[in-house]
């Protein structure tokens, strides 16, 4: 079991340092102390201007005053990585630490994670020369983690029949490669007995080829759809490497901006979302239909929360125009790891009366339901 001082010395770090006169740390709590200057740096923002007076009543039993770089440090050596994220998402949406988005050195030392990619588009326009380009590197490798954890999965559901020049992990005698596993193995010939010795046996990948079918992925930038935006970014530029796919990408609030030409680039085109403002889903729409050559393989993917600025009966029109053409229409109210959306239903079910998928996906999910149609 514990000890009693190590108890006592947990209680003190979770009661705070205005617990010093009822409850002190012991000898060799050295840890605990610096655990309780770097809460106190952020958690005693809580106390509003009521701060300095409690600053004065305990003044010169502390250490010096942490800076932000410092700060950041000291956390990463003494709290999981877990917590130091949570804190890091504390600090900038509780507190208005903004300045770790405005000075370089700070921004370097953040975790770079969904929730830190997510502050970054909230706050890029506030941000210039160094900092900038520290944040881009943010954006480029989170957005490398998202796309990595996705895509092998993702480019699985496009896979349909025997693929003769690639090797697949998965091995069942329907993909068993003869040819190859003799090939590789004829130095394995046991002339005596007469027998081949099997040393490596090799497996087809499956792959099925099509004709190139176009999807045009349609994204809401308004602030409520962040999570689904940046989903939105990568699936794109996954789908752009697929060979039976051509993909545009075009994003919209009032205005309407085609992205296609930076669709395998997802830094680019999150770095252009420009969150919030109104929304002007029938004119988007519009745009994408003027996008559509061959109707019949042409897959319509809305990213929106549906709450229209500009007229539902002009939504509601373009939406019919498309899926009467023979274009799949796809309207996905919230698309992200955990699919919750907040949406206006009314549009949801009217759209959904005409013909169109109406729902909230996982990437995982959205993949699978493109590759249905296109295969």
């Amino acid at each position: 079991m514990e000890n009693n001082q190590e108890i006592l010395n947990r209680w003190r770090l979770v009661l705070g340092k205005y617990a010093a006169d009822q409850i002190s740390f012991g000898e060799g709590a050295d840890g605990y102390q610096q655990m309780e200057n770097v809460l106190d740096f952020l958690y005693s923002r809580e106390y509003g201007d009521d701060q300095d007076i409690r600053k004065d009543k305990s003044g010169g039993k502390g250490d010096s005053i942490l800076t932000v770089p410092y700060w950041i440090r000291q956390m990463k050596e003494l709290f999981p990585k877990q917590t130091v994220e949570i804190m890091e998402k504390h600090a900038l949406e509780k507190y208005n630490m903004t300045e770790l988005l405005t000075d370089p050195e700070v921004l370097r030392k953040l975790e770079p994670n969904k929730e830190l990619l997510k502050t970054i588009l909230s706050l890029k326009h506030m941000m210039k020369g160094e900092v900038l380009s520290v944040a881009r590197e943010i954006v480029r490798k989170v957005a490398e983690d998202i796309s990595k954890k996705l895509e092998t999965d993702l480019q699985k559901s496009f896979f349909g029949r025997l693929n003769r020049n690639s090797s697949s992990p998965i091995k069942t005698s329907r993909n068993l490669d003869i040819k190859k596993t003799i090939k590789s193995n004829l130095k394995n010939y046991d002339a005596e007995n007469k027998r081949l010795i099997l040393d490596q046996v090799h497996f087809n990948g499956r792959l099925k080829k099509y004709n190139v079918w176009r999807v045009i992925v349609c994204v809401d930038e308004s602030g409520s759809m962040m999570d689904s935006v940046i989903y939105s970014a990568i699936m794109a530029g996954i789908f752009a490497k697929l060979p039976m796919v051509d993909t545009k990408l075009v994003i919209f609030d009032t205005q309407v901006v085609d992205l296609s030409g930076y669709v395998d680039d997802p830094v680019e085109v999150l770095m252009s979302v420009q969150l919030g403002g109104g929304t002007n889903i029938s004119g988007a729409l519009n745009y994408c239909e003027g996008l559509i050559e061959n109707a019949h393989k042409t897959i319509v993917v809305l990213v929106s929360d549906l709450y229209e600025g500009c007229g539902y009966n002009n939504m509601y029109k373009v939406c019919r125009n498309i899926i009467e053409s023979g274009a799949k229409l796809i309207a996905l109210t919230a698309l992200d790891s955990d699919a919750n959306p907040n949406y206006d239903r009314n549009a949801a079910s009217k759209i959904a009366s005409m013909g169109a998928h109406v729902g909230a996906m996982t990437p995982e999910a959205l993949a699978e339901w493109v590759a249905k149609i296109i295969c």
